[in-house]
């Protein structure tokens, strides 16, 4: 038997997430500004011999099946390179949920690195990005992490500089929003406010994070905010409480603040705490690709949620895109 190789799998937030047109083929053109942040989820692999793909996970509500990203990636790998050993999977979580912050995407993408190293196949990383594609439009940027302009409907990516150093708290509100449904609600015409990005991508040259937090801007606000007014009430009482400014991630529900002190994030935290509409809080770091790490710490230094596991109403699901059916 191999030894088991753990991995983390790292949650992403949009900085910024413009919408420019929506396709022929129902997907959705789009320019986004991506941060990987220190929030993650443990995936461990190992071989086993009975040539079957097997998952288990500490939530009980996760598809364990073909349904899940994790087991198509693995799947992925297996069928491409003829690997006839099976896999045993454990999906950790942390990340919230069908939240906006590619926690199904970025599990995969471990899987896929993974893969590559317990099976000692020298997949270079634009090689596992294209495989990553396949399975779903933010895999790729999860497969490279860091700052970086996303384009066409995820997959054309561009690195940026690190961005200066601040605390992300994230806060996870009761409810989820579906991808779907929130694209399907998008109505873009002349009165759509579009986020800066070219803005952004300057300010981020610059090092300048005011620059970067004056341009924050989510496209798809425009449909969660009228169906829940929440994210409104959740943004300004960041802003209330010091963060230079809040947004939803993705297509929601997660909103995220930027703070310049981790007291100040740290003490917001407690707020949203104690919040019964809020179901999960973590205060984290931006990952950073050319900056010295900080001192490493478990997940739950920084992660809390009101209860052992999510509800079974938050829905896990694999998706390919960002596509109206």
């Amino acid at each position: 038997m191999t030894q088991p190789l753990h991995l983390k799998a790292y949650a992403k937030v949009n900085l910024g997430l413009d919408v420019l047109r929506r396709r022929e083929d129902g997907y959705h053109e789009v320019r986004m500004i991506m941060q990987t942040v220190k929030l993650f989820d443990y995936i461990t692999l190992q071989k086993n011999t009975c040539g079957q793909i097997r998952l288990s996970s500490n939530l009980p509500y996760l598809p364990l099946n073909e349904k899940n990203l994790v087991y198509r990636a693995i799947d992925t790998i297996r069928t491409a390179y003829n690997i006839s050993d099976g896999v045993d999977a454990s999906i950790e979580k942390h990340i919230p949920v069908a939240a906006g912050m590619a926690g199904g995407s970025t599990d995969a993408a471990a899987a896929l690195v993974g893969m590559n190293q317990l099976f000692s196949l020298g997949i270079t990383q634009d090689e596992l990005i294209k495989h990553g594609l396949t399975l779903g439009a933010d895999i790729p940027f999860c497969i490279m992490r860091g700052t970086a302009l996303s384009e066409g409907i995820g997959e054309i990516l561009t690195p940026l500089p690190s961005i200066p150093p601040c605390w992300f708290l994230i806060v996870k509100p009761s409810f989820s929003m579906s991808t779907k449904f929130v694209y399907e609600h998008l109505h873009l015409d002349e009165q759509t406010a579009h986020p800066d990005i070219d803005g952004m991508i300057q300010a981020i040259s610059h090092g300048d994070l005011t620059g970067i937090t004056d341009r924050m801007g989510n496209v798809l606000e425009q449909v969660t905010e009228k169906h829940y007014p929440a994210i409104v009430q959740i943004k300004k009482d960041m802003r209330r409480l010091g963060a230079v400014n809040a947004l939803m991630s993705g297509s929601g529900s997660t909103v995220f603040g930027i703070f310049t002190s981790r007291e100040a994030a740290g003490k917001a935290a407690e707020f949203f705490h104690n919040d019964p509409g809020i179901r999960q809080t973590a205060v984290v770091r931006p990952f950073s690709k050319n900056l010295p790490r900080s001192k490493s710490q478990k997940n739950h230094n920084h992660f809390s949620k009101k209860n052992s596991s999510l509800t079974q109403g938050d829905k896990y699901t694999a998706k390919k895109g960002r596509r109206n059916n």
